[in-house]
């Protein structure tokens, strides 16, 4: 697959559009996020405690560990 970057005159875009989806092509749409958009995301991302990254530690010491039967 090829990548390919187009600047399309704004009056001819949705015909453009139109004919190459007819011709099976994906169309990415350009993300405009803004700052504040970006800080509400990055603010609702959570954190773990050094208890919980803890525990996640030693379950994965624990499967490490783990030896499987051997029939």
């Amino acid at each position: 697959m090829e990548k390919l970057t187009i600047n399309i005159p704004e009056n001819k875009s949705t015909l453009v559009k139109q004919i190459l989806k007819g011709l099976g092509v994906t169309i990415l749409q350009e993300s405009h996020i803004t700052n504040s958009e970006y800080k509400k995301k990055l603010a609702s991302v959570s954190t773990w405690s050094e208890e919980e990254v803890k525990v996640l530690e030693e379950n994965k010491n624990a499967f490490q560990n783990f030896k499987p039967e051997q029939w």
